[in-house]
């Protein structure tokens, strides 16, 4: 899907986003203070070829994450470059530390990463810009002193917004949510959910009741307890708004086959291939997502464009993105990758991923 689609799939009704794997990072930063870059960018400079980028998703064999830098991989074979793909098993908080201190010894040239949490890979992210290696941090941001770049799906602003939205829409305007979020330190996660938090307080949602944001850990079977134990909790739940894939399909497997289905509604952001069965059986009404393989096919042109020296980082600089066509950076290095898609019973059959 390429984001000339995506733009034009969304209409205004459609600017829903909730909540999945990718996301934002608030303003802090952490680590060591590695040194901004003041090279100077030069856009006509040809793409260099045999780039070494190695991915470092949040955890492996995650389905969301699996489609990202699956995108990624096919990017670096546009670009002749060599693509490497290591990861944790866990989202924990220092799970990827040991992983970015391995890819600093073996010279890899770029390195991208979604971030378990942003503070906890600063250290080893500024030894590797200290060592000529270029960071681009993707769906889950780093502090923006430990990295060149952020791949963001979207602005955390909107998607927070269309959080408490659909909150609304779905609850018919009233009555009791819940969140069921990734793991406590996921940068994305909590930055979305600060933001719903902050439109729940205007007068417009004053009848809408946040019960707790409870955390599944990015893991199947935890996800699906904590949605059993919310709605266990919380008798009068009307919805769960889920920021991560693993939840919102554990969430609605749970609901699928409980009494609450029909009472109940489950939202956030899911693939189409995961979530396509809970839609056709009425669990879930709406969900919404980007192309996740978009995410790593951008970052990993971003990556090639860094080492490159077509771009620094710097703001209003602009690169090619093969498919996915030019892009300008914004503030703090932020590149976002554009509008997500709504997907219901009507045209969830047209995608496949």
């Amino acid at each position: 899907m390429s984001r000339r689609f995506l733009t034009g799939a969304v209409s205004a009704g459609l600017v829903l986003v909730l909540a999945a794997c990718g996301g934002t990072t608030k303003d802090d930063s952490g680590g060591s203070g590695a040194q901004q870059s003041t090279a100077t960018a030069n856009p006509s400079a040809a793409a260099k070829e045999g780039v070494k980028m190695a991915f470092l998703p949040k955890q492996l064999n995650n389905p969301y994450s699996d489609i990202e830098v699956s995108g990624g991989k096919a990017a670096l074979g546009e670009l002749k470059g060599e693509y490497k793909l290591v990861g944790p098993n866990d989202a924990s908080a220092s799970s990827q530390v040991s992983y970015i201190n391995t890819l600093i010894q073996q010279q890899q040239d770029v390195i991208g990463i979604a971030a378990n949490d942003p503070n906890a890979v600063c250290p080893s992210l500024n030894q590797a810009r200290s060592a000529g290696i270029k960071v681009v941090a993707f769906d889950s941001d780093a502090a923006k002193d430990c990295r060149d770049v952020f791949i963001n799906q979207a602005t955390t602003q909107g998607i927070g917004e269309a959080l408490a939205k659909q909150a609304k829409d779905l609850s018919g305007g009233s009555g009791e949510i819940a969140v069921l979020s990734a793991t406590p330190n996921a940068t994305n996660q909590n930055a979305w959910i600060e933001v719903l938090k902050k439109e729940l307080a205007k007068p417009e949602y004053a009848n809408i009741k946040l019960d707790k944001v409870a955390y599944g850990n990015d893991d199947d079977q935890k996800s699906f307890q904590e949605a059993q134990g919310l709605l266990q909790s919380f008798p009068n739940l009307k919805v769960i708004v889920s920021p991560t894939t693993v939840g919102i399909a554990a969430a609605a497997r749970y609901v699928s086959s409980s009494s609450y289905k029909g009472k109940v509604a489950v939202t956030g952001l899911g693939t189409p291939n995961q979530m396509r069965a809970f839609v056709k059986d009425g669990t879930v009404k709406q969900f919404a997502l980007w192309n996740p393989a978009d995410i790593g096919y951008l970052a990993a042109y971003a990556g090639v464009a860094l080492k490159s020296g077509q771009i620094s980082g710097k703001e209003g600089e602009t690169f090619k993105a093969g498919k996915l066509g030019d892009y300008k950076i914004g503030a703090s290095g932020e590149i976002v990758l554009g509008p997500p898609t709504t997907f219901d019973a009507n045209n969830i059959d047209k995608f496949n991923f």
